[in-house]
């Protein structure tokens, strides 16, 4: 059996945003793959044909954004193949979109927006609800004669040598600069391309649906000039008589969920009643009087957050009928689709472990993205009343085949609180029990995300390369309910305390793991943790952290989230507990380090920003530690799951070669 090797995810393919046909019969999806030449991704359509599963790939120029059906033959699709790669001008921006009919024929242009289209919903006819990024600094060349346009084209060149900040965030991972950049609502007709802006200036919108009847428009969001809060309000907007209108103002709801049924309207969203930004949603609805009536409250997770490093792209999460909300919920360890119905009763469709990336659902019909098993990204379609799945596509097979995948060994146990934790074990290609092996505790981000049983490349990676790869899901972690994920004010406790005990029983269940060779890693909350971990025990021959947080203080006041997470998760400000947050901050500990430790960072993370990286490698170089800092310019926080093709093979070498140097005989 062949070894996994370290390039190898640059032959996966990864599928998204799968969406049924309007009878039912297809799906359409997007599959992306790597591209060497241009060191990114190409992105193409594919349908299949969900009972018989032939699948058929429409677009072979790599540059498919997003796709919905028009008709049960027609689909529209987003591309850029007007401008020659060119990035058009910020002044003069342009979304094009194209018609592509399924029964044979070329793609065609159908309509180019003067504007950068971040979602389309279609109202009949020839109009549209368009959401598009607004830029509250840049000037208007709707109506300027030519000499006019040109001034304004100098003046916009001469700024774009000073950034100017008046909000927060005025930045957002994987958006750069954002200080006053709205997502804005308008009304589009592509027969005259007239537009009507119907959300202010100052609006951003985050959630966008129509009616059935495509009579009305339902719009969440928040409205801010100086600090975006966290609440949003929700609005109505009547296309007949072009009134705007506030169902729920803003200060109590965070959406997730909204999507008009009837007359009325259905909505989860958290309260932060007890567990402040994290805490599950609950679910309601509210008449067109502006009544609410709750009508669920199941302490449930909504969205995947079961880790992968082979997944790119996104797709539908739920979808609300006149029965039910469904849902993709994250579930202890796995990912899969519930019905919430408004009596108040939960029931799970899907019951195969893995997750459950996107869906869509047609009456009878539904159809998925999903990883199974340790197989990469698939098609499948489900069986509403047996839960029973069959796969329909085939893209991952062979990158696959006849390589050594360790199937993850189960490893839960009791803490000393008293909670059951989860927990697994790759073993190392050729195993040999007799032997001794190094072995390498991966921590997953978030907090509130979980590990599960799905394919990740990097840890088969290790796992082909001779070492036993040890993950777990500590208190902090999603999928167990608010209470579970609540570890506010106590981070770097409870949650070490549940690594450090994982840790021993995998040590005690597989004696070939010699003690004196373990590393640790981890990402984002991963990184904070490794951080904290080399501050507070010496049992780890080498570390890497990555994306990390070292100072609450810092990451307080200069990350996109800080101002919010921070404050929130250590339960205390620079101001009036400053004591606490740095009590939290694993650079109070950094003059306790003796592990030779890695950070890996990117230049345009604004998540976690680079000083937290910067901050911590400096502590540990002034006492001696050795001490290595790999800065990947152009990436942000997504660096480990959707990077350019060659900054994620360095960043693996950079940690093969770090736990290789120090972990290896």
């Amino acid at each position: 059996m062949e070894a996994l090797r370290l390039g190898d995810f640059t032959e996966y393919r990864f599928l998204s945003g799968v969406q049924l046909s309007p009878n039912g019969k297809n799906a359409a999806f997007c599959v992306k793959k790597s591209n060497p030449e241009k060191n990114g991704y190409l992105s193409d359509l594919w349908i299949s044909d969900v009972i018989s599963g032939k699948t058929r790939q429409f677009t072979g120029m790599g540059d498919v954004g997003s796709v919905q059906w028009l008709d049960d033959e027609t689909l529209l699709f987003q591309a850029n193949r007007e401008s020659k790669g060119k990035e058009p001008n910020p002044l003069e921006p342009q979304t094009h979109f194209y018609s592509l009919r399924i029964d044979g024929g070329e793609a065609l242009r159908a309509f180019t927006l003067p504007l950068q289209v971040t979602e389309m919903v279609p109202l009949g006819g020839s109009r549209w609800a368009v959401c598009a990024t607004y830029d509250n600094k840049l000037p208007s060349l709707e109506g300027l004669s030519d000499e006019d346009k040109e001034k304004a084209r100098k003046t916009y060149e001469a700024e774009k040598d000073y950034t100017v900040l008046d909000e927060i965030p005025f930045w957002q991972n994987g958006e750069g600069i954002t200080n006053k950049k709205r997502n804005r609502l308008y009304l589009f007709d592509s027969a005259d391309g007239s537009l009507l802006p119907i959300s202010g200036e100052l609006f951003n919108v985050s959630l966008l649906k129509g009616s059935k009847d495509k009579l009305r428009l339902l719009f969440a969001g928040t409205e801010f000039s100086a600090k975006m809060e966290l609440t949003e309000s929700l609005w109505t907007y009547d296309l007949t008589s072009n009134e705007t209108r506030e169902l729920i103002p803003a200060g109590k709801y965070q959406f997730y969920i909204a999507e008009f049924r009837g007359e009325d309207i259905v909505f989860a969203a958290s309260e932060c009643r007890k567990f402040s930004i994290n805490e599950n949603p609950t679910f309601s609805v509210v008449d067109r009087s502006g009544q609410i009536t709750r009508f669920a409250d199941p302490d449930l997770s909504l969205g995947n957050t079961v880790g992968s490093d082979s997944r790119l792209g996104e797709g539908r999460s739920w979808l609300v009928t006149d029965e039910a909300i469904y849902s993709i919920v994250t579930d202890r360890a796995c990912s899969r689709l519930c019905k919430i119905a408004y009596n108040g009763e939960i029931e799970w469709i899907s019951q195969a472990e893995g997750s459950v990336d996107s869906f869509s659902l047609l009456d009878d019909t539904c159809v998925f993205i999903g990883m199974r098993g340790q197989r990469l990204q698939e098609l499948y379609r489900l069986d509403l009343r047996t839960g029973g799945e069959t796969q329909l596509t085939h893209f991952n097979d062979e990158v696959l085949r006849d390589k050594y995948v360790a199937a993850p060994q189960p490893l839960s146990f009791v803490n000393q609180d008293g909670i059951e934790i989860d927990g697994w074990v790759l073993l190392p290609k050729n195993y040999d029990a007799s032997q001794t092996y190094p072995a390498i505790l991966d921590i997953h981000g978030g907090p509130k995300t979980v590990y599960g049983t799905v394919f990740f490349h990097e840890m088969q990676l290790w796992a082909n390369e001779g070492y036993f790869v040890l993950f777990s899901n500590p208190r902090g972690g999603d999928g167990r309910g608010d209470d579970f994920a609540d570890i506010r004010g106590r981070y770097g406790k409870i949650d070490y305390s549940d690594l450090m005990e994982f840790t021993d029983r995998v040590l005690a269940a597989y004696p070939a793991i010699d003690v004196n060779r373990l590393g640790v890693t981890g990402g984002s909350y991963g990184g904070f943790m490794t951080n904290w971990i080399i501050g507070h025990t010496d049992r780890f021959a080498a570390a890497v952290s990555q994306r990390s947080i070292s100072n609450w203080i810092s990451m307080c006041c200069t990350t996109d989230i800080g101002y919010y997470f921070a404050t929130d998760q250590t339960a205390s400000t620079p101001w009036d507990n400053l004591e606490s947050m740095w009590e939290q901050s694993p650079l109070k500990y950094a003059d306790r380090v003796t592990t030779p430790t890695l950070f890996l960072h990117s230049d345009e993370d604004f998540r976690c920003w680079q000083a937290e990286a910067l901050q911590m490698f400096t502590a540990l170089k002034m006492h001696g530690v050795d001490s290595r800092l790999c800065l990947f310019k152009g990436e942000n926080h997504e660096l480990s799951r959707a990077g350019k093709p060659e900054h994620r093979i360095r960043r693996l070498t950079e940690i093969s070669e770090w736990f290789k140097r120090y972990l290896k005989k």
